[in-house]
């Protein structure tokens, strides 16, 4: 692999990503939006590419020849207030579009980043592998699957060695999907719904960095799907307790039972959407409470040598020593 383009690169994971390619010796072309800033790249050696996967000239400007391999991690994220077409342009078409110009330079790989969200809810017994059904819970979800299998089926109509990779919940300093979390129990305002046995499963962005490269690398992986999940995943009750930990708060003890909170969030969003307002209670923010994602990252494992070394601890202190440096708390 001597050159890459990497969608999405000025985002969190998209950005690791540039970083560790070019320290295996990589020549990286770095695509984000044309309006997106380059901080979380400007200290990197890569070629800034602008273009935007949501249009169907949004690629013209960008030279795909004589790239070896494209790692598509551009896609549109929870963003309320988003519909559903918005989610589709961006997660199936603009795939497509990728899909497309990297054919047409016959790239040696393309990489295709999906979630492990795909699988909804997990039996708690049994973590999940990449047959586990499919139970998308949101438009995200929901067009991140459609995205992965339409990637999939391109690479065998167009004879493109097409790899996907399904991530379980990327986390690292630089990141701030969490911060709300380490806020609320900093600020001593964090309440258990539920009974907070149910397992979360972290991936740190080093770990699932070389997880990407490792699928480009290898040639078992062409066709082939796999999760890429940290070492294990722990429950969210010992989640809290470590970063209780960590920030050198109370344990906090109080808890409220699922169905009312469920009730009063399924309700206030459908209250909010006839009225045009944003909710301030929303299901999936219910989820995060009630869900169980644990995963089996075997497949990965046994056919790329995958295997992760940062336990979710390192990462939550890691992400807490981030957030103190940066007076986000």
């Amino acid at each position: 692999m001597q050159c890459a383009i990497v969608t999405g690169a000025g985002g969190f994971t998209g950005s690791k990503l540039c970083r560790h390619l070019l320290e295996h010796k990589v020549r990286v072309k770095a695509m984000i939006r044309p309006e997106a800033n380059t901080d979380r790249l400007k200290d990197l050696d890569v070629e800034i590419v602008r273009g935007d996967i949501g249009h169907d000239d949004g690629l013209s400007s960008i030279d795909f020849q004589h790239v070896d391999t494209v790692f598509h991690i551009a896609a549109m994220y929870r963003q309320e207030g988003a519909t559903r077409d918005v989610f589709r342009n961006i997660n199936v078409n603009g795939t497509k579009r990728i899909l497309k110009k990297a054919s047409a330079a016959r790239v040696k790989r393309f990489v295709h980043c999906s979630t492990a969200g795909v699988h909804g809810w997990i039996d708690r017994e049994n973590p999940a592998n990449e047959n586990a059904p499919f139970r998308p819970g949101d438009w995200y979800q929901e067009t991140k699957l459609e995205g992965e299998q339409c990637a999939t089926e391109w690479g065998k109509l167009h004879n493109l060695p097409v790899t996907v990779i399904r991530p379980t919940a990327i986390c690292g300093p630089g990141d701030t999907r969490f911060l709300k979390l380490f806020r609320a129990i900093h600020r001593r305002r964090f309440v258990m719904i539920g009974s907070g046995r149910h397992h979360y499963h972290f991936v740190h962005v080093d770990d699932l960095a070389q997880g990407f490269i490792k699928a480009a690398q290898s040639e078992k992986a062409a066709g082939e799907t796999f999760i890429i999940p940290g070492p294990y995943s722990i429950t969210l009750q010992v989640m809290v307790a470590y970063i209780c930990q960590i920030l050198d708060a109370p344990l906090p003890h109080l808890r409220i039972p699922v169905f009312p909170v469920t009730l009063a969030a399924h309700t206030c969003a459908a209250i909010c959407k006839r009225i045009g307002i944003t909710p301030p209670l929303y299901p999936r923010r219910v989820d995060f409470f009630t869900k169980h994602r644990s995963y089996d990252g075997s497949k990965a494992h046994t056919l790329l040598a995958y295997q992760p070394r940062i336990s979710p601890f390192e990462a939550l202190s890691q992400m807490g020593a981030w957030y103190r440096e940066h007076k986000l708390l």
